[in-house]
């Protein structure tokens, strides 16, 4: 479904990512795990468009999307949960998931999957008219992940789902993960510091330092691997 061919991608003279290549399969859930600075949500910005690469080919369903601009990949069917969260804050719950249908005309279809995204967060449902800054770490982080599916993405990037939530408020949302790519088949580019989590929920994974893939396996094998366990997992 994704495919990034030698992918390399600057901020002014500094390499982020050093011609970089990965494929994701269609249905599965891939992880990219490395240090912090090692270039992980830039590999979300090369493919979203929001950080353009200067070298390098990305495949979204074999058609070619480096240099379209982040609305028409969004209109390809592919949505990013950004890294902090970064809903409106001063919007509703129910505006924010509105947000997220912006590129979409089928009312009815929108009915649908507020519903269903009721049906996956209920706390969502019961905040649905308060602002969206008032809001709980944790309900953001749910708010953030809805309003990206509002998109219908074919393919759904998480940067950082975990990032300063309690463990009960993580557990939750990577059970929600492997929901989501579960029921409606949605392929999942998950980026989490948190390798442990990441490698036990995803199907494959990605070792990145410093802007370089330097190891790929099963998720399982990772999860065993003595170096990877050394360097992420604290063992």
């Amino acid at each position: 479904m994704l495919e990034l061919r030698k992918i390399s991608t600057y901020y002014g003279n500094i390499q982020a990512l050093k011609g970089i290549s990965m494929e994701v399969a269609q249905g599965e859930i891939v992880t990219l795990i490395g240090a912090n600075g090692a270039g992980k949500t830039t590999t979300l910005m090369s493919i979203c468009g929001v950080v353009p690469p200067r070298s390098g080919e990305i495949l979204f369903e074999g058609r070619p999307i480096q240099g379209l601009s982040p609305n028409e990949i969004v209109a390809l069917g592919i949505s990013q949960v950004p890294e902090g969260r970064r809903i409106f804050p001063y919007l509703t719950v129910a505006e924010n998931l509105d947000m997220g249908a912006f590129l979409r005309g089928d009312k009815d279809g929108i009915r649908q999957d507020i519903d269903y995204i009721f049906e996956l967060f209920p706390i969502l449902a019961d905040r649905r008219h308060q602002a969206g800054g008032t809001l709980s770490g944790g309900e953001q982080q749910m708010l953030a992940i809805s309003r990206a599916l509002m998109a219908r993405p074919r393919l759904l990037l998480l940067d950082e789902p975990s990032l300063g939530l309690a463990p009960l408020v993580v557990k939750r949302i990577f059970e929600i993960v492997r929901k989501i790519n579960a029921e409606s088949n949605t392929t999942i580019f998950l980026v989490e510091q948190n390798a442990n989590l990441a490698l036990k929920v995803a199907h494959r994974g990605y070792v990145m330092e410093t802007g370089q893939i330097t190891l790929t396996d099963a998720a399982g094998n990772l999860l065993a691997n003595e170096a990877v366990r050394k360097a992420y997992l604290g063992i």
